[in-house]
Protein backbone atom coordinates (compact mmCIF):
# COMPACT_ATOMS: atom_id res chain seq x y z
CA UNK A 1 0.00 0.00 0.00
CA UNK A 2 1.63 3.29 -0.97
CA UNK A 3 2.62 5.70 1.71
CA UNK A 4 2.78 9.47 1.70
CA UNK A 5 5.98 10.56 3.20
CA UNK A 6 6.63 14.08 4.02
CA UNK A 7 10.21 15.04 3.60
CA UNK A 8 11.12 17.88 5.67
CA UNK A 9 14.15 19.93 4.72
CA UNK A 10 16.02 23.24 3.10
CA UNK A 11 19.40 24.33 2.28
CA UNK A 12 22.76 22.61 3.02
CA UNK A 13 20.78 19.05 3.21
CA UNK A 14 23.59 16.51 3.16
CA UNK A 15 22.72 15.03 -0.33
CA UNK A 16 23.03 11.19 -0.37
CA UNK A 17 21.34 11.49 2.97
CA UNK A 18 18.58 12.55 0.91
CA UNK A 19 18.73 11.24 -2.48
CA UNK A 20 19.25 7.45 -1.03
CA UNK A 21 16.32 6.95 1.60
CA UNK A 22 14.09 8.45 -1.02
CA UNK A 23 15.09 6.11 -3.37
CA UNK A 24 14.83 3.72 -1.38
CA UNK A 25 11.17 4.71 -0.58
CA UNK A 26 10.16 5.22 -4.15
CA UNK A 27 11.31 2.10 -5.06
CA UNK A 28 8.51 0.77 -2.87
CA UNK A 29 6.03 2.57 -4.27
CA UNK A 30 6.08 5.30 -2.00
CA UNK A 31 5.19 8.83 -2.64
CA UNK A 32 7.24 11.84 -1.65
CA UNK A 33 6.77 15.70 -1.06
CA UNK A 34 9.82 17.64 -0.01
CA UNK A 35 8.59 20.64 2.59
CA UNK A 36 11.01 23.69 3.13
CA UNK A 37 10.16 27.15 4.29
CA UNK A 38 9.43 28.02 1.16
CA UNK A 39 8.37 26.30 -2.14
CA UNK A 40 11.04 26.16 -5.19
CA UNK A 41 14.50 25.14 -5.14
CA UNK A 42 16.83 23.53 -2.67
CA UNK A 43 20.78 23.51 -2.23
CA UNK A 44 22.55 20.86 -1.23
CA UNK A 45 25.30 20.50 1.16
CA UNK A 46 27.34 19.13 -1.76
CA UNK A 47 25.79 21.23 -4.02
CA UNK A 48 22.71 19.03 -5.81
CA UNK A 49 20.05 20.96 -6.57
CA UNK A 50 16.44 19.63 -5.49
CA UNK A 51 12.92 20.87 -5.18
CA UNK A 52 10.88 21.59 -2.55
CA UNK A 53 7.35 20.46 -3.53
CA UNK A 54 5.65 22.78 -0.45
CA UNK A 55 6.25 25.25 2.12
CA UNK A 56 5.80 24.59 5.69
CA UNK A 57 2.77 26.95 6.10
CA UNK A 58 0.58 25.18 3.20
CA UNK A 59 0.73 21.80 4.45
CA UNK A 60 -0.68 19.91 7.37
CA UNK A 61 1.45 16.86 9.19
CA UNK A 62 -2.75 14.91 9.11
CA UNK A 63 -2.17 14.56 5.11
CA UNK A 64 1.63 12.23 5.21
CA UNK A 65 1.55 8.80 6.91
CA UNK A 66 4.76 9.32 7.25
CA UNK A 67 8.08 11.65 8.09
CA UNK A 68 11.41 11.56 6.92
CA UNK A 69 14.00 14.54 8.03
CA UNK A 70 17.81 14.01 6.29
CA UNK A 71 21.01 15.23 7.97
CA UNK A 72 23.28 18.61 6.71
CA UNK A 73 22.97 21.44 8.24
CA UNK A 74 19.28 21.98 6.49
CA UNK A 75 18.21 20.72 10.40
CA UNK A 76 19.98 23.25 12.45
CA UNK A 77 18.51 25.72 9.94
CA UNK A 78 15.06 24.66 9.71
CA UNK A 79 14.58 24.90 14.34
CA UNK A 80 15.87 28.29 13.61
CA UNK A 81 12.00 29.60 12.29
CA UNK A 82 11.09 31.70 14.64
CA UNK A 83 7.45 30.14 15.02
CA UNK A 84 8.98 26.25 15.49
CA UNK A 85 6.99 25.32 12.50
CA UNK A 86 9.18 22.13 11.59
CA UNK A 87 9.29 20.80 15.32
CA UNK A 88 5.46 21.60 15.46
CA UNK A 89 5.17 19.40 12.10
CA UNK A 90 7.63 16.65 13.65
CA UNK A 91 5.38 16.07 17.07
CA UNK A 92 2.43 14.98 15.07
CA UNK A 93 4.03 12.09 14.06
CA UNK A 94 5.88 11.19 16.95
CA UNK A 95 1.99 11.36 19.03
CA UNK A 96 0.37 9.81 16.39
CA UNK A 97 2.62 6.85 16.48
CA UNK A 98 3.41 7.48 12.60
CA UNK A 99 6.88 6.50 10.84
CA UNK A 100 9.31 9.32 11.65
CA UNK A 101 12.83 8.26 10.45
CA UNK A 102 16.22 10.77 10.62
CA UNK A 103 19.59 10.60 9.82
CA UNK A 104 22.60 12.11 11.33
CA UNK A 105 22.03 15.51 12.16
CA UNK A 106 18.02 15.25 11.66
CA UNK A 107 17.09 14.08 15.01
CA UNK A 108 17.69 17.72 15.93
CA UNK A 109 14.31 18.51 14.76
CA UNK A 110 13.01 15.87 16.87
CA UNK A 111 14.27 17.62 20.12
CA UNK A 112 11.45 20.44 19.60
CA UNK A 113 9.06 17.93 19.48
CA UNK A 114 9.54 17.31 23.36
CA UNK A 115 9.03 13.93 22.70
CA UNK A 116 12.58 12.88 23.23
CA UNK A 117 12.51 11.38 26.63
CA UNK A 118 13.00 7.95 27.68
CA UNK A 119 12.88 7.15 23.30
CA UNK A 120 16.11 4.80 21.77
CA UNK A 121 17.55 7.03 19.00
CA UNK A 122 20.96 7.52 17.47
CA UNK A 123 22.65 10.57 15.04
CA UNK A 124 25.89 12.06 13.85
CA UNK A 125 28.51 12.40 16.92
CA UNK A 126 27.74 16.16 17.44
CA UNK A 127 24.43 16.01 18.19
CA UNK A 128 24.55 12.78 20.47
CA UNK A 129 24.50 15.30 23.40
CA UNK A 130 21.57 17.25 22.68
CA UNK A 131 19.30 14.24 22.74
CA UNK A 132 20.51 13.13 25.72
CA UNK A 133 19.67 16.20 26.62
CA UNK A 134 16.55 16.18 25.57
CA UNK A 135 16.36 13.00 27.44
CA UNK A 136 16.64 10.55 24.85
CA UNK A 137 18.50 7.28 25.18
CA UNK A 138 21.01 7.61 22.86
CA UNK A 139 23.52 4.75 21.12
CA UNK A 140 26.00 4.39 18.79
CA UNK A 141 24.70 2.08 16.35
CA UNK A 142 24.22 2.16 12.66
CA UNK A 143 20.38 2.30 13.11
CA UNK A 144 18.19 2.11 16.04
CA UNK A 145 14.78 1.05 15.58
CA UNK A 146 11.95 2.66 18.57
CA UNK A 147 8.65 1.43 17.77
CA UNK A 148 7.98 4.09 15.04
CA UNK A 149 11.17 6.22 15.12
CA UNK A 150 13.92 5.02 13.23
CA UNK A 151 17.71 6.74 13.31
CA UNK A 152 20.91 6.53 12.15
CA UNK A 153 24.01 8.31 12.26
CA UNK A 154 25.65 9.28 9.04
CA UNK A 155 25.85 8.08 5.19
CA UNK A 156 27.91 4.88 6.30
CA UNK A 157 24.58 3.72 7.79
CA UNK A 158 22.37 4.34 4.83
CA UNK A 159 21.88 0.50 3.84
CA UNK A 160 20.65 0.11 7.48
CA UNK A 161 18.58 2.81 7.91
CA UNK A 162 17.06 2.51 4.06
CA UNK A 163 15.96 -1.37 5.37
CA UNK A 164 14.03 0.19 8.40
CA UNK A 165 12.40 2.98 6.96
CA UNK A 166 11.02 1.11 4.11
CA UNK A 167 10.05 -2.16 6.68
CA UNK A 168 8.54 0.56 8.93
CA UNK A 169 6.36 1.38 5.66
CA UNK A 170 5.35 -2.10 4.48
Amino acid sequence: MTKKVAVIMTNMVEDIEYTSPVEALRNEGHEIEVIAPEAGEIEGKQGGKFTADKSISDVSPEDYDAVFVPGGFSPDLLRSDEEGRFGKFAKHFLEQDKPTFAICHGPQVLIDTDLLKDRNITGFTSVRKDLENAGAKVHDKSVVVCSNLVSSRNPDDLEDFNREITAQLA
